[in-house]
């Protein structure tokens, strides 16, 4: 297809172009085969993997579509402690992972200092390993705390570029240039950086995610997450529709020819919308996996949202039931740090 060619050969489609892609299937094939050919020819048939560790699921925002949002009061609360913490990276660095990812809701009990601790002992025990943070919202100094603590990278989902579409999935207390903000401190700090958006959240429009892709155009992350919009029954958006996979494989396909050297995860959403979504991501260009390295117990009250997969092949404990379903569709797990391959953030 003429505009797939296009996309891969200069990297950019007009607006018009790009939604022609988006809204029809015609171009499916062609659009995940030219995705998968520039995958391969940066990062070969590797996938990394990411231990991720959902340490709190206190939060003191309250986003209309999150399952932990401060107001929902049906929600059994937890921390984990330091050696919690530390507990899971041991089991998750004898598993083979080479980067930790600290996820949690935003959570004031955890100090600057606290997390700078942690981060530090991380890397001090596992120094060949990655550590990635996701706490939301920072100031400046926070970020700048982490990372001399020895963070390395940071998730920070835009969700959308749209400033009134911003508005309609936030309280009044939270802005999208606040987002931007940090997102560009976490830039200049030298974080390796990720983005990214929901798929079909409430109200999203072609239009909304034209803004998306252009918004990370500028802000030229390191990381690129998106996923589907999935509902959870606790929350203001219950009655809501959830995302389109066919949209998300689309979207990823379209990420990996504007970004050849980004990270893309096949996020755990998508496992959870369709049982073989996830390596459906991995075809449409993706070459990163995320499975839980969290306590078995605290898993499932880490609900984002409804149903979301948190047992079996999704937990760390069978890597090696991930690693035959990530060879089953043409590729495989390496034990890695998995940098980005674009040169700045690669370690000699």
């Amino acid at each position: 297809m003429i505009m797939v060619k296009k996309l891969e050969a200069d990297k950019t489609l007009t607006d018009n172009e790009l939604a022609d892609l988006l809204e029809t299937d015609i171009y499916d094939s062609s659009l995940f085969e030219a995705a998968d050919r520039v995958r391969r020819s940066i990062y070969g048939t590797d996938v990394y993997i990411r231990g991720l560790i959902e340490f709190t699921n206190y939060c003191k925002n309250n986003c209309y579509y999150c399952g932990i949002r401060g107001e929902n009061n049906n929600l059994s609360r937890y921390r984990l402690s330091h050696d919690d913490i530390l507990s899971c990276c041991k089991t998750g660095y004898e598993l083979g992972f080479r980067t930790f990812v600290l996820q949690g809701g935003e959570d004031d009990h955890f100090k600057e200092e606290i997390i700078c601790k942690i981060v530090s002992d991380i890397k001090t025990n596992y120094p060949d390993c990655a550590v990635t943070l996701s706490i939301g919202e920072k100031t400046y100094k926070n970020y700048k705390a982490y990372f001399e603590a020895g963070a390395d990278r940071y998730l920070l989902r835009h969700e959308t570029a749209d400033d009134e579409h911003y508005k309609k999935l936030h309280p009044k207390n939270m802005s999208l240039e606040s987002r931007k903000e940090c997102l560009r401190n976490l830039k200049e700090i030298g974080y390796q950086v990720g983005s990214g958006f929901m798929v079909g959240s409430p109200f999203q429009t072609k239009e909304h995610l034209l803004k998306d892709i252009r918004f990370l155009q500028e802000l030229e992350p390191e990381m690129i997450g998106i996923g589907p919009y999935i509902t959870h029954k606790e929350t203001p958006f219950k009655n809501e529709k959830s995302g389109s996979l066919e949209l998300t494989l689309r979207l990823l396909a379209v990420l990996r020819l504007m970004f050849p050297y980004v990270l893309l995860p096949a996020t755990t959403a998508l496992g959870t919308i369709r049982p073989d979504g996830r390596e459906l991501g991995l075809k449409a260009g993706a070459n990163v996996v995320m499975p839980n390295l969290s306590p078995v117990n605290v898993r499932k009250q880490y609900s984002l949202y409804d149903n979301k997969i948190c047992t079996g092949e999704e937990a760390a404990e069978c890597r090696a039931c991930l690693g035959r379903r990530v060879i089953s569709v043409g590729y495989q797990i390496v034990v890695s740090r998995g940098d980005v391959k674009n040169g700045a953030f690669l370690k000699s």
